[in-house]
């Protein structure tokens, strides 16, 4: 069995920590062994980190930008490769992974390759003397990513901060360990010198490292709550900074003059693509009392027609989820929606998928609640599991959308163009959509109020999360004797 290694100084090397084994979710098999960093692996990669930084950060910003673009051309070129390993690490459907995957952390970094050159800060004229600020880099930022989408969410991370003039340790997930490694590769063909992107595999234990070494300046992490605050807390003791990108429970709301067929579509995609396996996935969709029949009569017959299936196959609409673990999370959450009373109106099953007999499939599930206490409707399940509420009125919806401790993402569809800009007013949610959902360019910051997270990823406000003001004040006059 292949083992995956570490790397470092644009090099792969074999860890000296602990080992594990990394399964496809599709069929349940073992495919690699990883090697995770041990304490001294750590220590090798920190003092990489601080060298490519001294290399990095003395580079022109134009200079940056050109790698940056050229590792995004790279991606692109091997798109195909790229989403076929993604598949095998995730049970993914591969035309999800063609179509988003690896195209949007390309996008990522091409974005950033553009505005590396046009970084700044400002000219303040103080009457004669004057003062300026300069807008520089952090010095080691960590990436720990999730399982969901592990090469986008290492572009993500990495792109803003390598254009910032950071170098970055990148962690991915413990069940997805391919393609970080992948990145790292493209990254060192496209000319970036050694140490500003290296790759450590392994659990919680080396996140924590991570989070508690004084020569890392930043953490960004996306991931569950939980975790984030354990991430928090031991970032305090440093006075790191954090970017937390965290779960979700979001609302998505369907008002009586929606276009139904939108809607449901909105539903569907907020719900079942990747398997449910999003955090900002709307999974609590307020359907308006007028329209809920027509609104479950269409949204079941479409859902009926999803095909559960080989992710490897181009007909695959929904694949595996990741983990036995997590199936059976899953699988729980279904027992507990059916023992609450909450009606099953789709759904709720595992799937046998021919040829995948050891995989974790998952039928498209669809619950109708009268309540909104329950536990399938309040807490975040990462499945393909949907909670439909119905409404009478838009000041009543609200406030029961904003009824939750999360506040990543939520959703609203109505044709009346006053009420949308009034409901969004009043969401208590970082990334609002109006007639659609779930779509993230990186032109656009992402990220969650409330236990959803704190910071944002992506567009032009993820500069400020990468980069440390210094004023810098200039006397023109001599100085006067103050005493």
């Amino acid at each position: 069995m292949e083992k995956l290694p570490l790397f470092i100084n644009n090099h792969p090397v074999n860890g000296t920590g602990k080992v594990f084994t990394n399964y496809n979710p599709a069929t349940g098999e073992a495919i690699h062994e990883v090697t995770s960093a041990s304490t001294d692996d750590f220590a090798k990669c920190i003092a990489s980190a601080k060298k490519g930084f001294k290399v990095w950060s003395a580079m022109s910003p134009t200079a940056r930008g050109r790698i940056l673009h050229r590792a995004s051309e790279l991606l692109r070129e091997r798109n195909d490769e790229l989403a076929q390993l993604e598949v095998i690490d995730t049970g993914k459907p591969i035309k999800e992974a063609l179509a988003v995957d690896v195209i949007s952390g390309a996008d990522c970094l091409e974005y950033y390759a553009g505005i590396a050159a046009s970084l700044h800060g400002e000219h303040i004229e103080l009457g004669g003397d004057f003062a300026f600020t300069r807008r520089e880099p952090l010095g080691i930022c960590a990436g720990i990513g999730a399982w969901n989408y592990p090469i986008q969410i290492a572009c993500w991370k990495a792109a803003p901060a390598l254009a910032c003039g950071n170098v970055m340790i990148f962690k991915p997930a413990e069940l997805t360990p391919l393609t970080a490694l992948k990145v790292a590769e493209i990254f060192a063909e496209a000319g970036m010198p050694e140490g500003v992107f290296n790759v450590i595999q392994g659990d919680g234990e080396v996140g924590q490292m991570l989070t508690a070494h004084p020569d890392i300046a930043k953490v960004s992490i996306t991931g569950e709550v939980g975790t984030g605050k354990k991430v928090m807390q031991a970032a305090a003791t440093t006075l790191k900074h954090v970017t937390l990108e965290l779960g979700g429970k979001s609302p998505i709301l369907i008002f009586e003059d929606a276009d139904i067929d939108e809607a449901v579509h909105g539903a569907m995609l907020g719900n079942f693509y990747t398997q449910g396996e999003i955090c900002s996935n709307g999974t609590r969709v307020f359907v308006h009392s007028s329209i809920r029949e027509k609104f479950i009569e269409r949204l079941v017959e479409k859902t009926k027609n999803l095909k559960v299936g080989n992710p490897s196959d181009p007909e695959t609409q929904v694949g595996a989820l990741i983990s036995k673990d997590h199936f059976e999370k899953v699988m729980q959450y279904i027992h507990l929606g059916k023992e609450q009373k909450a009606e099953l109106l789709y759904g709720g099953e595992q799937v046998r998928v021919e040829g995948c007999e050891g995989g974790y499939f998952v039928q498209p599930t669809i619950f109708a609640s009268g309540q909104d206490d329950l536990r399938i409707v309040e807490e975040e399940i990462f499945g393909p599991v949907l909670s439909l509420l119905t409404f009478e009125d838009e000041a009543e919806v609200v406030e029961r959308a904003n009824n939750s401790p999360f506040g990543l993402a939520a959703g609203v569809f109505t044709n009346d163009i006053r009420r949308a800009h009034r409901v969004v007013a009043q969401l208590q949610a970082g990334m609002c959509w109006v007639n659609t959902f779930n779509i993230n360019p990186v032109e656009i910051p992402f990220g969650g109020y409330k236990q959803s997270g704190i910071g944002r990823e992506n567009g032009l406000a993820a500069i400020e999360h990468y980069t440390q003001l210094k004023t810098v004040y200039i006397a023109m006059n001599k100085m006067e004797d103050p005493f």
